[in-house]
């Protein structure tokens, strides 16, 4: 019962995670991207200022442990002069009390140089530590100023990728029908190649009468020259001198 809830819950999961990446806008997820990558980029600097303030800090501790090295050894080294001196004056209480001193600085010395070797090792460790977090923050740095230049390239093909889905649901929308009130681009051609064909029809037939207009004019015009012929034959036939026919009066064509 348990596996079957919890595959169930996967799978409910699964689908939602899925719409949402579906929905979900590019440039909010890529901002959303590159401000993680920043956060962790700044994690890591603040982790290296970290290692590195301890290398300073084990340096500096070193360079006083030194110091001190050098100071006590000084004054050990002046107190047992002193403590022959003051044997040399018979003053046996004051050797002894240099004598004594003489001995707790060199207690000293030897707590300064065992703290020092430990300082040393644990600044070559340090030191190390520095050096690879220099590196991880360098190399950091250009993978997020690649992300950078990625991001800006992305940003240029998702401004492109929107243009060319509004430029295709626009072509879509001019080809397919957008309403019941809205005619679509091809029943529009079509109205306007059906009016251009009517009217080249009817600008052919006009063309044509005043054609046929013409042909009219041409033949009562020979039927006419035909006339005048055939009169003066029959004026010659008939013996009279040839004069000026009468002018037979020329038919008018039909109108169409």
């Amino acid at each position: 019962m348990w596996k079957a809830l919890k595959r169930r819950w996967k799978y409910f999961t699964a689908r939602m995670a899925g719409r949402f990446e579906e929905n979900a806008d590019p440039k909010i997820q890529m901002e959303q991207a590159i401000t993680e990558a920043r956060e962790q980029h700044r994690r890591l600097k603040d982790q290296a200022a970290n290692v590195i303030a301890n290398h300073k800090q084990t340096e500096i501790r070193l360079n006083r442990a030194l110091s001190e090295l050098e100071r006590v050894n000084r004054n050990a080294r002046q107190a047992i002069m002193m403590a022959e001196e003051a044997a040399g004056s018979d003053d046996t209480a004051k050797a002894d009390s240099y004598t004594t001193a003489a001995e707790q600085l060199a207690g000293r010395l030897i707590s300064l140089e065992d703290e020092i070797e430990g300082l040393k090792g644990l600044l070559f460790q340090t030191s190390e530590a520095a050096d690879q977090a220099k590196a991880a923050v360098s190399q950091n740095s250009l993978s997020l100023q690649e992300k950078l230049s990625e991001r800006q390239k992305l940003l240029g093909q998702l401004d492109q990728a929107r243009m060319q889905e509004q430029m295709n649901e626009a072509m879509t929308t001019l080809s397919e029908s957008v309403g019941e009130d809205v005619p679509t681009l091809a029943e529009v051609r079509e109205k306007i190649e059906s009016r251009y064909a009517k009217a080249k029809g009817a600008a052919e037939l006009v063309e044509q009468g005043s054609s046929e207009g013409r042909m009219l004019e041409i033949e009562a015009a020979a039927r006419n020259q035909e006339a005048k012929a055939r009169l003066s034959q029959i004026r010659e036939q008939l013996g009279f001198a040839a004069s000026s026919p009468p002018e037979i009066p020329q038919s008018t064509p039909a109108k169409d």
